[in-house]
């Protein structure tokens, strides 16, 4: 078996952690610990809803994955942007991390495009996956 494999048959508990990911950055908005950031909700929302897609193999057809794909390179372009913006910083030299590094919007902007991408990549696979095992039988 292949490592994509190993991810494609769990996809459903991937899902679920990045529903976990996604609440709980959601609880530390709603909690007043960050800021209340346009960029960092539509992130975060995103992340939910393709790990929501994702506890759902069944679903994995053609539309749903085009709906998918639409969410993540949204939520991809957000963070990619957001994530610039830092980059932009550095450029300048005016760039500095956030005290509690943790919640600093460069790292968690930069965190969220490479989680995007992985749900998008992993649905995408899923699909195809499902197709060829629909196949053999």
């Amino acid at each position: 078996m292949s490592s994509i494999h190993f991810y494609l048959k769990r996809i459903h508990i991937i899902g679920m952690i990045f529903i976990i990911i996604s609440l709980v950055a959601w609880s530390a908005d709603w909690s007043g610990l960050v800021y209340a950031c346009p960029y960092c909700r539509l992130q975060r929302t995103v992340i939910g809803l393709l790990g929501f897609i994702m506890l759902f193999k069944g679903l994995h057809n053609m539309i749903v994955i085009y709906i998918a794909s639409v969410l993540g390179f949204m939520g991809a372009h957000v963070a990619a942007t957001q994530n610039f913006m830092g980059w932009l910083k550095i450029n300048k030299g005016v760039f500095v991390f956030k005290d509690d590094i943790y919640l600093d919007p460069f790292l968690l902007s930069g965190a969220a495009l490479f989680i995007i991408v992985g749900q998008v990549w992993l649905l995408i696979l899923s699909m195809r996956n499902r197709a060829d095992s629909l196949k053999s039988n």
